[in-house]
């Protein structure tokens, strides 16, 4: 009885104080406020099952879901929406029901899933398919190898959410009206040539495992390609990258054995000295719910360490309480708040990014607020290749134009790398230059030769 009590007094004192905010999370039958959903029990919607059979795969199911919540101005801007962006349309039912309905253009969960023609932006000039030369330092397919000790494994290209804002939308998401795509599912023998590589690369110690996302790797696959990579002598560390935590935790609490599969890598690993970690990817505060409590307490309790990943995005996360709370949230899940990534230059994505001042501001007012171990560090993944450069790094940083130079010299000596703010976020006079292609060219020319200097 004590115990309880106290528990009951730690949270009624959570609510009352404004500053532990982020100790709070939601727990009504937020689902039942969806028309095809109000009968659907606690128990049908924490099922991972339920959860895939009625994700929202096209803009016809969006209409049949929400009923008279869908407005016509909303579903005619959302068709446009799928006429332009480059991603197709898979949304969970737990994000789908976060979402406020009454006010869907502006909500951070809408944004994230599912586009509306009116919010997209010509592309800028400097925009790329595949902004940080995945495909360039692949020496195999499905692998990037950029870092001497690093490589990226990307054993399959489905996810169990579509992010509008994906750095491979190029691969990721099926075909769409604006973008042909060669997507591709499991498929083992090319995985073992993958091994096979990184059996005669003596210097890699650390494998990250993302695609797609490892939540779509059955029990089995996720176990074959734990203990392959763990079986390699000089691989030390390997990292299950996934969204599916912060978008899908049902995972987590219902598919046991898919955890269990988890589980038993993990325990290989430490058998062998090796880390076996997860990294996840919660980008607002709005993510975050009891269910996410839920799916984390059962990561914790097996030891599995947790990191979390977020892209800079305007409208969803660029606001500093919102910031704040999102990193005192995950620390508070005992997730390790680690990278907050500018938003790569990829297409369709124009109205997402934010200038490279105000990620530096940003990181300026989050970094204090909690401590140093948890803050995430905030990086630019440079364009071209350069690797993951902390915001303030630059060697020069034409704000009048948004051109900022960077070098990489460990990671590709010798070479520069530039990064562009949004035209729409600069002076008109500096938006009036970059519509003159040879003038473009100069600009970026002379940021270039000023930061040489």
């Amino acid at each position: 009885m004590v115990e309880t009590h106290k528990v009951e007094s730690i949270n009624e004192l959570n609510k009352k104080l404004p500053e532990l905010e982020h100790r709070n999370f939601r727990d009504d039958d937020f689902w039942k406020s969806i028309p095809a959903w109000s009968q659907v029990t606690r128990e049908e919607f924490g099922d991972h099952l339920w959860q895939q059979k009625n994700s929202i795969r096209k803009i016809d199911q969006v209409k049949k879901v929400l009923g008279d919540l869908a407005t016509p101005e909303l579903m005619a801007d959302m068709e446009d929406g799928q006429r332009k962006t480059p991603m197709n349309i898979r949304i969970t039912p737990y994000i789908f029901s976060l979402i406020d309905w009454k006010n869907a253009w502006d909500d951070p969960l809408r944004k994230q899933f599912l586009p509306l023609g009116s919010q997209f932006l010509p592309e800028h000039p400097q925009h790329m398919s595949d902004s940080l030369s995945e495909d360039e330092d692949s020496p195999v397919s499905m692998l990037t190898h950029r870092y001497p000790d690093k490589v990226l494994f990307l054993p399959t290209t489905l996810c169990p959410v579509y992010c509008s804002y994906c750095t491979r939308s190029r691969i990721i998401g099926g075909s769409t009206e604006s973008v042909d795509k060669s997507s591709y599912g499991a498929n083992q023998k090319k995985w073992d040539e993958v091994f096979d590589y990184l059996r005669k690369s003596p210097l890699v110690e650390d494998v990250v495992i993302s695609g797609g996302d490892s939540f779509m790797l059955t029990a089995a696959q996720l176990k074959y390609i734990g203990e392959s990579l763990l079986k390699i002598p000089h691989i030390r560390r390997i990292r299950y990258a996934t969204k599916g935590i912060a978008i899908f935790p049902m995972k987590i609490t219902s598919d046991n054995a898919w955890f269990e599969a988890l589980k038993d890598v993990h325990k290989y690993g430490l058998s062998l000295g090796k880390q076996v970690v997860v990294h996840t990817h919660f980008s607002c505060p709005k993510e975050i719910t009891h269910w996410s409590q839920l799916a984390m307490e059962k990561l914790f309790r097996a030891g599995i360490i947790v990191r979390n990943q977020a892209v800079l995005q305007h409208g969803v996360n660029n606001d500093v309480s919102d910031m704040v709370l999102l990193t005192r949230q995950v620390g508070y899940l005992n997730i390790q708040p680690y990278y907050v990534y500018m938003h790569d230059m990829v297409p369709g994505c124009e109205h997402f990014r934010t200038t490279l001042r105000e990620g530096i501001e940003l990181e300026k007012a989050v970094r204090g607020t909690t401590a140093g171990f948890h803050t995430p560090t905030f990086v630019c993944d440079l364009p071209g290749g350069g690797g993951k450069r902390h915001v303030a790094s630059y060697e020069y940083y034409d704000e009048e134009n948004g051109i900022s130079v960077w070098k990489a010299p460990y990671v590709k000596p010798g070479e520069v790398f530039t990064y562009v703010d949004p035209i729409h976020r600069l002076s008109p006079e500096a938006q009036k230059r970059w519509q003159d292609p040879e003038t473009a060219k100069k600009m970026i020319a002379d940021a270039i030769a000023k930061a040489k200097d």
